[in-house]
């Protein structure tokens, strides 16, 4: 049974600009992703709020989206996920970094395509997404700000006909004024966004210009086995050209086989909170296959049950 349609959106305010790109992500991965996509939307209302939540325009295609919210909630109402934010924001940090480093292993591999572009602003987005839960780790701050430079950069490379440099490289000055649907983008539905003109083009002003030499960025070596379903059937790309990649499995931390829990250790609340966080982040590894990341959690959580410390 299909799920049942959300309340459409009226066009989209001028002075809402700046949540375009995350609300049309949210119509993308609606069928796919629909706990990203309904934080997605979160982080729409809650930035547009902030904008301009006082002019008639503005207060309609807000409450049209809140009611959008309130109905993707009764749909998924038994869903973790959207009930509980320590899993939401595990969720949706780990599909970031899904899409993160399938386009950096493309990247890295000299595979430059139009999805490969759209995959990395898209992290970028879905990092914005994550601050719905608070500030950003610094980590995720610097992935975003390379993944956002690196679709400008390759679009621009690829837009001039010359081949980008593939990983990490010294570049300054770049700014995409390319379109989405260049970067591979799907269209929007009718009706929920502006006129392409204005809905179809990355902000300019968004897009870092520094120099990303020697940044530590994870290969892509450590993607995965899943890439996302990210490729059109339109773009040229086979599933042959995406190869699922072997994963390093960490060693068990050998500590761990002789540690004992003194009688003395007391856990605090805030203990339990932190062990509890590390076993959702290790579910929620698991949805992806990625078990590098729900082996080193898992232990961490023991070490911290056992110890008392981290």
């Amino acid at each position: 049974m299909a799920a049942p349609a959300l309340p459409a959106l009226p066009p989209l305010p001028p002075q809402l600009k700046s949540i375009q790109h995350h609300v049309r992500t949210a119509q993308e991965l609606d069928k796919r992703e629909p706990v990203v996509a309904y934080y997605c939307r979160l982080y729409a209302m809650q930035t547009g709020m902030k904008i301009d939540s006082k002019t008639p325009e503005c207060r309609k295609f807000l409450s049209k989206l809140m009611d959008q919210l309130e109905a993707m909630k009764k749909q998924f109402g038994d869903n973790e996920a959207i009930t509980q934010e320590i899993v939401g924001s595990a969720h949706v940090e780990n599909y970031a970094l899904k899409m993160f480093l399938y386009a950096d292993n493309e990247d890295r591999a000299g595979q430059f395509h139009k999805n490969m572009i759209k995959s990395f602003y898209t992290a970028s987005l879905l990092i914005d997404v994550l601050t719905v839960f608070g500030e950003l780790s610094e980590e995720n701050a610097q992935h975003r700000k390379y993944a956002r430079w690196k679709a400008a950069y390759i679009h621009n490379c690829l837009k001039n006909g010359e081949t980008p440099q593939p990983g990490p490289i010294g570049m300054e000055g770049e700014s995409f004024d390319g379109e989405r649907e260049e970067a591979g983008s799907s269209s929007v539905p009718s009706g929920t966004t502006q006129s392409s003109s204005s809905s179809s083009t990355y902000d300019a002003n968004n897009t870092p210009t520094s120099n990303y030499t020697g940044i530590h960025i994870p290969p892509g070596a450590h993607a995965p086995a899943n890439t996302p379903a990210e490729v059109p059937h339109n773009t040229g790309v086979t599933s042959n050209t995406i190869q699922p990649t072997p994963q390093n499995i960490p060693l068990v931390d050998p500590s761990l086989y002789s540690a004992q829990s003194a009688g003395e250790v007391r856990l605090t609340p805030e203990d339990f909170a932190r062990a509890q966080k590390y076993c959702k982040y290790a579910g929620s590894a698991l949805q992806y296959e990625d078990v590098t990341t729900a082996v080193q959690n898992l232990q961490k959580a023991l070490k911290l049950l056992i110890t008392g410390r981290e």
